[in-house]
């Protein structure tokens, strides 16, 4: 429990983008157990709570306690708020504080265990560890079973994960860490020639899950959304409040920079028609615009394939003001520290202003809220709309003619 606990003040990124994918997906349910194995995945779920708004409190409460590591009591503080706001009455626990007491931890240790267990299973795929090993949570209140399995390495496609990659049931505090040599498993408390106790995949008639194991447990929490971390990533930015989402892609930087690189290079040479996913609005810019009375719906800053490879590049590269290749590529980190950005007086829109070149300061034109269709549904982003260098002389010169306004940065 301690290695755990420690994680809980210590949020590591994996962990908290492996429960803000499910907040895009609240799913109102009468029981647990209404979904099952790797639908946990992608969803957020508290049993009796039916109520979107209801179910979007409870997950920005817990949300907090796992990226902020605000803990156990703060969250039973936000828990009675929340309950209270919404009117929520008939739950299980609901009045004895005893019941209370155990109805708010099964909530908070649930998301907290599965959350830190599919953030692991992301760092073990990452890391291509030879060896995973198992390690028992809880030596104060040991589990037999799990307890044998104590120590035990083997090899990530072992079928034993498929079922016991814990938590193995509920208040489980079990764990997995990776090794890449015998003596590397020794290191981590692992035994290399430890074996599997016989009939360890045997099923439990009454549960229909191995022994052990608790039913609705017998899967790999995050196993499901190891392989497609960028496409949801960029499939549920949309959906979620921008403050979230702009933290759940800054918690995977490397993976959306890598995807990013990727599509630049496929659109410059005339292989990619679809908008890209250049990075997000920092939190200073989302507050910058709600301090205005403007609330994004979302953070994520697209990029349409025209503005490298079509008719307004071409003309941006006849007038020697086109942003350069290197400089797509970096497009990403630039936008995690502009220069500044401003706000169009105009328009509306927000404007960009990376590090200068020179005499020149490249400059990106956000359309926010933009609105396209994709397989005939509407979807609601914030949108690159042109890309070029201006001269920081005519920069200077907007500003003092009142044609944009100062959000964030300086202008030197």
């Amino acid at each position: 429990m301690s290695d755990i606990a420690a994680s809980f003040r210590r949020p590591f990124d994996a962990q908290v983008a492996a429960y803000r994918r499910r907040l895009g997906n609240l799913v109102p349910t009468a029981r647990w157990d209404d979904l099952s194995h790797a639908e946990h995945d992608r969803a957020f779920v508290v049993a009796g709570a039916v109520k979107a708004d209801l179910l979007a409190d409870l997950g920005a409460a817990v949300d907090r306690a796992i990226s902020e590591g605000t803990g156990f009591e703060a969250f039973k503080t936000s828990f009675r708020t929340i309950v209270e706001q919404h009117g929520w009455h008939g739950w299980t626990g609901e009045g004895t504080a005893r019941g209370e007491a155990w109805r708010m931890r099964v909530i908070y240790r649930t998301n907290m265990l599965t959350s830190y267990a599919a953030g692991r299973m992301a760092q073990l795929v990452d890391g291509k560890f030879k060896f995973w090993v198992y390690r028992h949570g809880n030596a104060l209140e040991p589990r037999l079973l799990h307890l044998a399995w104590n120590g035990t390495a083997l090899p990530p496609d072992h079928p034993f994960w498929a079922t016991h990659y814990p938590p193995n049931d509920w208040g489980c505090t079990c764990y997995v860490t990776g090794a890449r040599t015998e003596a590397g498993i020794r290191r981590v408390g692992g035994d290399p020639g430890k074996q599997l106790p016989d009939g360890w995949e045997g099923l439990n008639p009454k549960t229909g899950t191995p022994a052990g194991v608790g039913k609705g447990w017998d899967y790999a929490p995050g196993a499901s959304a190891v392989d497609d971390v960028l496409a949801t990533v960029v499939a549920k930015l949309p959906t979620l409040p921008a403050p979230i989402g702009s933290d759940l892609a800054m918690a995977l930087v490397e993976k959306t920079d890598e995807a990013w690189q990727a599509w630049v290079t496929d659109t410059l040479a005339g292989k990619s028609h679809q908008p890209g996913l250049a990075g997000v609005m920092s939190q200073d810019v989302i507050k910058a615009l709600v301090a205005e009375g403007h609330t994004p719906a979302s953070a994520e800053i697209m990029v349409q394939p025209g503005l490298l490879a079509g008719p307004k590049a071409k003309r941006h590269n006849l007038a020697g003001d086109a942003l350069a290749a290197d400089q797509w590529l970096a497009l990403p980190e630039l936008l995690r520290k502009p220069k500044a950005v401003l706000r169009d007086s105009r328009s509306g829109n927000l404007i960009y202003l990376l590090q200068p070149d020179g005499p020149r300061m490249p400059q990106l034109a956000v359309v926010v809220d933009y609105q396209m269709k994709i397989a005939r549904v509407t979807v609601v982003t914030n949108m690159v709309v042109s890309a070029y260098q201006p001269t920081i002389q005519s920069l200077r010169g907007r500003l003092a003619g009142g044609l944009s306004e100062l959000l964030l940065g300086v202008i030197e």
